[in-house]
């Protein structure tokens, strides 16, 4: 049985995801927590990271750890993103199996569905369909993974499971302009923009494309719960069970930022997939639950962004 002393070690933990399951577990009791920086251990080296499972032992692995970036970075980069992304992951899994770990809980991305998959997702439509072309290679990886923890359940009974998010944002996100993702890329330019005497914000697309976005440490929580329980089924899609326009993000960031300038949407930049939220509703039957509402987490993002803006993560492509 887990308690507070048991070892857990998070792969990745100095990511946005990584660093907030360990705030959530060291809040949560749990004093036994282990992390290693990519400098520390080369997760895509197997035998290192055999011989580090092999002499830590412990009770628990979960696998934050991941090679990510925007669509620039996944064209350009089709080899790695999909040969890194295996080479980590089917290590760290491979070894948490031929080691006998406890538990392992496997973190993934909605891109693992189908680009025209019936709206809301369901865990049912993995691989019944195309991908979506520009992050198909990470996709990929992350199916393979989720397929890895599927097979280890069904063939050894182990507690091996997958929780894939949606869109995620708070602290420790990406900010650079040229790599990060449609959230915090706003909450940059609307920032330099009211510094800059409230000067326009001009937006790619019409603003109409829905999407859904959940905090971060809302994830931590159902890493959490994951930890905590043993779940029946081997994949879970986690929420925050609402979407909204790119429009509607867009004020909602403007008004937490105290931008007071005018929004400019440029139509002819393209507007990407019309809609994508995914149906949580295993997850929740269970009893987790997301606590931020959008605004909320949003000004929290802004918050620590404003105290870690000068030392912020840049993703080199």
């Amino acid at each position: 049985m887990l308690n507070h002393r048991s070892k857990i070690y998070i792969a990745g933990h100095t990511g946005m995801v990584g660093s907030a399951c360990w705030r959530a577990l060291e809040a949560s009791g749990y004093s036994n927590l282990i992390g290693r920086t990519s400098k520390e251990l080369d997760l895509r080296n197997s035998k290192v990271v055999y011989d580090f499972i092999a002499s830590v032992k412990p009770d628990v692995i979960i696998d934050s750890a991941a090679r990510v970036g925007g669509i620039l970075a996944n064209n350009e980069y089709p080899y790695n993103f999909l040969m890194e992304n295996m080479q980590i992951q089917n290590n760290l899994i491979a070894a948490a199996h031929e080691l006998d770990i406890k538990k392992f809980i496997f973190l993934g991305s909605s891109c693992i569905y189908p680009k025209l998959a019936p709206q809301p997702l369901k865990e049912e439509h993995l691989l019944t369909g195309s991908l979506e072309p520009t992050n198909e290679w990470y996709a990929i990886a992350k199916i393979s993974g989720v397929k890895l923890c599927e097979a280890i359940r069904k063939q050894f009974g182990k507690d091996f499971v997958s929780l894939m998010p949606c869109n995620l944002y708070g602290p420790s996100d990406n900010f650079d302009l040229e790599t990060s993702h449609v959230l915090p890329a706003m909450l940059r330019k609307f920032h330099l923009a009211k510094l800059d005497d409230n000067k326009p914000v001009t937006l790619w697309g019409s603003g109409k494309p829905m999407r859904e976005f959940l905090h971060v440490d809302d994830l931590a929580n159902a890493v959490l719960f994951a930890l905590e329980n043993r779940l029946p089924d081997s994949l879970y899609n986690v929420g925050a069970g609402s979407d909204l326009t790119i429009k509607n993000l867009a004020e909602i960031i403007q008004d937490q930022v105290g931008h007071n300038g005018t929004i400019i949407w440029d139509s002819d930049k393209p507007d990407g997939t019309y809609r994508k939220i995914m149906d949580s509703s295993k997850m929740l039957a269970l009893g987790w639950k997301p606590k931020y509402s959008l605004a909320l987490g949003i000004s929290q993002t802004y918050y620590w962004f404003l105290k870690h803006q000068d030392n912020l993560k840049q993703v080199k492509l």
